[in-house]
């Protein structure tokens, strides 16, 4: 209960134990660069962000609205070729964002 009164000078110590924490949320989000970099190092494609939320998308994970999105409708994006799909779908499986095929 608060209540008003004195305010102690003394510090308040408190302890969480790790040992029942679930932290397995927090390891299955790569960042794009990590993902760039895992293909990179893996097949030696270079790609770019926009490739990697279009495969993120086709897998259904969520992203937040782009905020530089094209000024008129009709402007072409750039669709991901097959080859780097597919090595932006291995660098989602090794970070555990999809599930690996049977």
């Amino acid at each position: 209960m608060l209540s008003k009164g004195e305010i102690s000078s003394k510090p308040v110590r408190v302890e969480f134990p790790l040992e029942d924490l679930d932290t397995s949320c927090l390891l299955n989000d790569a960042t794009y660069k990590q993902i760039q970099a895992y293909v990179l190092e893996h097949t030696g494609l270079k790609v770019s962000c926009l490739y990697i939320a279009q495969v993120k998308a086709k897998h259904g994970i969520i992203e937040r609205d782009c905020y530089n999105k094209p000024k008129n409708e009709g402007s072409k994006v750039p669709k991901c070729p097959p080859e780097k799909e597919k090595a932006i779908e291995d660098a989602l499986r090794h970070f555990q964002m999809i599930k690996k095929e049977a």
